[in-house]
């Protein structure tokens, strides 16, 4: 046998038609897939993510707004609160000059009916005793009614009990230092002396 005969018959090549279909039927790889081009669908998603963007730093930005409000009130407050406190302690320290004032006028309150002189001095201090009052009453600085009144912890000093049957029990019968309020809050505690019942007395049989 002859070379030629050994050799296997090739296939004969493809016209150009065959070959262009062969290529067309072969299927293209995934990531070369195309998703069908819809303007009108594209760009409802950016408009949707646009929105939902907008959304979110909206909700920032009321946050912020309501934790900078919350800042600002809560500066404020205590801002109010200190000059308060430093009001409270500079008319504190008036106060005293008040109860001075009082002992002066209860000591010439005599003395005035018998002497001319001092009758006109106890005038002047009278005076400036009551201009000095309602500076501090525009001020916010009144001095609180205690006697008659019922014994309150948070506004009164009990210093001592005084027994009676003439008035009801825990009243506040005395008042040994008046007590004041700055702007409806207690500047200082008024110093009473409160009523009580008397107590039983034991008699021995003679």
């Amino acid at each position: 046998m002859t070379s030629s005969d050994n050799m296997q018959p090739s296939n004969p090549p493809p016209k150009p038609g065959e070959q262009e279909e062969t290529a067309a039927e072969q299927p293209r790889p995934i990531g070369e897939i195309e998703a069908p081009s819809d303007p009108v669908a594209r760009l409802q998603d950016e408009l949707t993510a646009v929105k939902a963007d907008a959304e979110q730093w909206r909700d920032r930005f009321l946050r912020k707004a309501a934790e900078l409000e919350n800042f600002r009130k809560r500066t404020e407050k205590e801002k109010g609160e200190t000059a308060v406190l430093a009001k409270s302690m500079v008319f504190a320290e008036i106060l005293p000059v008040v109860d001075g004032f009082e002992r002066a006028l209860g000591g010439l309150a005599g003395a005035r009916e018998s002497d001319e002189s001092l009758a006109r001095y106890g005038e002047g201090i009278q005076l400036l005793y009551r201009q000095l009052l309602d500076t501090l009453r525009r001020l916010g600085v009144v001095p609180m009614d205690s006697v008659g009144k019922h014994f309150d912890p948070h506004l009164h000093e009990a210093l001592a009990r005084i027994e009676t049957a003439e008035q009801e029990e825990n009243l506040v019968v005395q008042e040994l230092r008046r007590g004041y309020l700055f702007n409806d809050r207690l500047l200082r505690p008024a110093q009473v002396a409160v009523s009580t019942r008397p107590r039983a007395r034991e008699t021995s049989e003679s």
